[in-house]
């Protein structure tokens, strides 16, 4: 009998319900729809709920909820089966990119560790429909399942102290992408001009967990 899923206390005021121990987009569309019931039908003291690769973390106010009464409302939404919950529609968006030169500066390393001519990684890349998985680790950065594995790559062995915003990584079976400049030890295979964050749109960053992702490649001018 499978232990998953498990509801578990985090703190005074946190559970987080962990689907699996696995990268599994499977397990990840369970994530998205308990976030996606939770959202469309909040219960009284729920602060913030963050999706991850296989667990959520729902965040609740201990003044106006009891810890039995949140864990009694998240085992009721377990119960009801999640699969069906029409919050899993999701939306498509196409990120153009650039793939190497300074736009892409680590095109080359992952062509020559997977075997392949640079323009094959590209393809690769650009092939699939990638799900947001989660976001994190600095805001607005996004991880998505779906690269294929082929691409697989190492992390760098030493770390950019400067990554551009819209630059377009791989990091051992994920790719990700990262909306602000921040330090990074992805490889960077490419770089979007569309601004994935901007702080005077009403959702400040262009991508959020569960999206579906398509990458096309574009020239630099």
């Amino acid at each position: 009998m499978s232990k998953y899923p498990r509801i578990l206390p985090v703190g005074e005021a946190a559970f987080t319900v962990e689907f699996g121990d696995q990268l599994d987009e499977k397990l990840g569309r369970r994530v998205y729809a308990l976030d996606a019931t939770l959202t469309a039908s909040p219960f009284p003291g729920l602060v913030e709920t963050v999706p991850t690769y296989r667990s959520l973390l729902i965040k609740y106010d201990p003044l106006v909820a009891d810890e039995a009464t949140v864990r009694q409302r998240l085992q009721a939404c377990l119960a009801l089966g999640l699969a069906a919950h029409p919050g899993l529609e999701t939306r498509l968006v196409e990120i153009p990119v650039h793939y190497g030169g300074e736009w892409g500066p680590d095109l080359e390393t992952v062509a020559v560790h997977c075997g392949l001519p640079p323009a094959e990684v590209v393809r690769l890349h650009t092939q699939p429909v990638y799900r947001v998985a989660m976001m994190g680790f600095a805001p607005g950065f996004a991880y998505l399942y779906g690269l294929d594995p082929k691409l697989a790559t190492p992390r760098l062995a030493s770390p950019r102290l400067r990554v551009e915003p819209g630059s377009v990584g791989i990091a051992g079976a994920q790719s990700g992408l990262y909306a602000l400049a921040t330090p990074g030890g992805w490889q960077v295979i490419g770089r979007t001009p569309v601004q994935l964050f901007d702080p005077q749109r009403a959702e400040p960053f262009a991508l959020q967990a569960g999206d579906c992702v398509r990458f096309e490649s574009i020239h630099q001018e």
